[in-house]
């Protein structure tokens, strides 16, 4: 049963579309808006910060769709670092791949470091006394808790995500409740003077800072598509989870935020050292339901943070392993766990990089890391990104696309526009921090690491282009048989061994031998499997079934292995 073992075995295809529509809300709701709506009513100077969720809500409806089309027809694990190779290998070869990998490395998990800072910052509320360096300490051991929970298989983070995702449901639920029995509309609609001068350029400044913000909560609908190696039919339930969550998150974020500024007067959000500015939600609590729902709720506003964290971290690990086992990134980054089956070293490294952010956004604001964040994405992903989906209907005409974008090329052209104005805003949204000025120096750095990476691996410019199309040629995902399903009548034709089939990585499968009848088994150990052979441990002979990551359980290590032949 050596083969069975075999290290080349990639992702598995398990996660369906209401698992991955979960882990996309999971991530996009979280603690974002718990702890953004103060920042943008102070973005805006008023309750018309509204206008910052609506202009996100565009851009990431636009951006989303450029994500759909793209993650429907190269459903691979890594999303824009297989995008991005895809599209531009034939003129720059591997570098617009290495620079994406290489800027996601920070950006990731400087993102999931707000989702901590955000923690910290609610169980203030429930610890008053709580100290600086408390605090710290804190953040740090719920990075190290979220690494420890991912340390296991796929299809089990899949159900702990769902868990997760009702927590935060029932948590946004209940703050839009309390505040929507206690809704004042005068103060929701107070608006100050010259609130909606067009004209004024403090107006388009505070937008500027209000879009930031704004697609800083959205952020999340992508999740799924950097996990595309484990969607079972990709091309039809990464459009789906992509778009849905969006919409979802979107009337979410619109109640929530309308119905917090019917409970708190605006101006306190702007006071410090108020407790609507640190911890809004639970003042929304207090107010409506007294102190002991406040804290109830803020203890699920605490989970809903781990879960964002949770499942960012998990999709963003999986971005560098794709890189290296294609050979664009540092070759350890593309091994997996010999038994659970996940990336080793990107969840380690982000792990690290998700808590150097906590401690710098802790002893800064919250609002630098934002825009640090944004500016080091917007500048490799988000506009490359856009450029793509045009480059590979120009270059991949025959590429099997399940999903087009509507109204191609509108959404593109919008999200353009959007992530423009972020990036062109951004010294200004970020007085003395110069966002801009470190997303450039990070990118040359990452220039010339390729460079010096290129030189040691023979790769363009120091060697030939090598051009990959396994997604123009190679086996469609949606039509292959996903993890779990039955055999076919014959077995051997409608099992892993037939001819032509292949795993959910593409490669062929580990074993060519075909299979015999499931009744030549005898009653199945597992249902909607196939079976490869028998393993005895003491007396007991089981059978050992075979899924498409060709698992084993976790006895089987100690036990003596032999395969049998049809008939015997």
């Amino acid at each position: 049963m050596p083969e069975l073992l075999d290290e080349r075995v990639g992702f598995v295809r398990r996660i369906g579309l209401f698992q991955a529509t979960a882990i996309n809300m999971s991530q996009m709701c979280g603690i974002g808006p718990f702890v953004t709506i103060p920042l943008m009513v102070a973005a805006f100077g008023g309750p018309q910060a509204v206008i910052g969720f609506l202009a996100g809500a565009v851009l990431a409806l636009a951006d989303g769709l450029i994500w759909a089309e793209l993650g429907a027809s190269l459903p691979g694990a890594g999303g824009s670092y297989v995008y991005l190779r895809q599209a531009f290998q034939y003129r720059t070869g591997k570098l617009m791949p290495f620079l994406f990998v290489w800027t996601a490395m920070l950006f990731i998990p400087l993102g999931m470091s707000t989702g901590v800072i955000g923690f910290v910052q609610y169980l203030g509320y429930l610890w008053p006394d709580m100290s600086q360096g408390q605090g710290d300490l804190v953040g740090i051991a719920v990075t190290v808790g979220i690494v420890v929970l991912l340390w296991r298989r796929v299809e089990n983070i899949a159900r702990l995500t769902v868990v997760l995702w009702t927590v935060m449901i029932a948590s946004v639920a209940l703050v839009i409740v309390a505040a929507f029995t206690h809704f004042s509309p005068e103060r929701a609609f107070s608006y100050p003077a010259r609130a909606f001068e067009l004209t004024a350029s403090h107006f388009w400044i505070g937008f500027a800072a209000g879009l930031t913000i704004g697609i800083y909560d959205y952020l999340g609908y992508n999740t799924i598509a950097y996990m595309g190696a484990e969607i079972r039919r990709p091309g039809r339930t990464i459009p789906r989870a992509v778009l849905s969550s969006i919409l979802g998150i979107m009337a979410i974020y619109l109640l929530l935020q309308i119905g917090t500024l019917g409970v708190v007067r605006w101006q306190e959000m702007l006071d410090p050292h108020s407790t609507a500015s640190t911890s809004v939600a639970s003042a929304v609590l207090e107010r409506a339901w007294g102190k002991a729902a406040a804290d109830t709720v803020t203890v699920l506003i605490l989970i809903t943070a781990v879960a964002s964290v949770f499942t960012g971290l998990l999709g963003g690990s999986r971005v560098p392993y794709d890189a290296a086992r294609d050979r664009v990134f540092f070759r350890p980054y593309g091994k997996l766990h010999p038994r659970h089956r996940f990336p080793v070293l990107g969840l380690l490294t982000m792990g690290a990089v998700m808590a150097t952010g906590f401690l710098i956004g802790r002893h800064t604001d919250l609002a630098t890391i934002i825009q640090l964040l944004t500016t080091v994405m917007v500048i490799v992903q988000a506009l490359a990104q856009v450029a793509a989906v045009t480059v590979l209907r120009r270059r991949q005409p025959g590429l099997r696309r399940p999903y087009r974008m509507w109204l191609y090329p509108l959404p593109s052209v919008v999200a353009l526009a959007g992530w423009l104005v972020i990036y062109a805003y951004a010294d200004e949204n970020s007085p003395g921090r110069h966002p801009i000025e470190w997303s450039l120096a990070w990118v040359a750095a990452g220039v010339v690491a390729f460079l010096l990476w290129a030189r040691h691996e023979k790769e363009w410019p120091f060697g030939p282009k090598r051009i990959d199309e396994r997604y123009l040629h190679g086996a469609d995902p949606d039509a292959e048989r996903p993890a779990g399903d039955e055999a076919g009548p014959a077995g051997a034709e409608g099992a892993v061994g037939a001819a032509g089939s292949r795993l959910p990585d593409g490669r062929p499968p580990v074993s060519g031998r075909g299979l015999p009848p499931r009744a030549a088994y005898g009653r199945r150990t597992r249902p909607r499997t196939r079976g490869v052979g028998w393993a005895k441990r003491g007396r007991v002979r089981r059978l050992i079934v075979r899924t498409a990551d060709v698992r084993r359980p976790a006895w089987v290590p100690r036990c003596r292995i032999r395969r049998v032949e049809p008939g015997e």
